[in-house]
């Protein structure tokens, strides 16, 4: 079994920054992939970001590429969301999720989900 739990979640305005962190337990972290989802209210829970096991293979949504960012520190068994220029349509519950078996932007992969963080950017 593998514990995820997110914070860094708030309240920012529009052109704010915020940086989701999320903390992994109960399965070595280095041999996971590991995933951002974000879902707003009433809509389907979507794809953010994506990253390797080693941290060398990034993969994001075309609606944050180029704002958002995702890292991992494998020493502290945490991933990482940098998300700068927000905009009132990144709104939204941030769950990370982890795999196994691979990266990808399908939900389905992943195993193992967080509780979610709220991220609610004002304009």
């Amino acid at each position: 079994q593998v514990q995820l739990v997110e914070s860094g979640g708030g309240l920012v305005q529009a052109g704010g920054s915020l940086r989701l962190s999320c903390a992994a337990s109960g399965r070595t972290f280095s041999s996971l992939f590991m995933a951002w989802f974000r879902q707003a209210p009433g809509k389907d829970r979507e794809f953010v970001a994506a990253i390797s096991v080693s941290g060398a293979r990034t993969v994001y949504a075309d609606s944050v590429k180029g704002r958002f960012t995702i890292s991992r520190d494998n020493a502290k068994n945490t991933v990482y969301l940098q998300m700068n220029s927000l905009k009132p349509e990144d709104t939204a519950v941030y769950c990370c999720a982890a795999s196994p078996y691979g990266s990808s932007r399908y939900k389905d992969v992943y195993n193992y989900w967080g509780q979610g963080t709220q991220v609610t950017v004002s304009s």
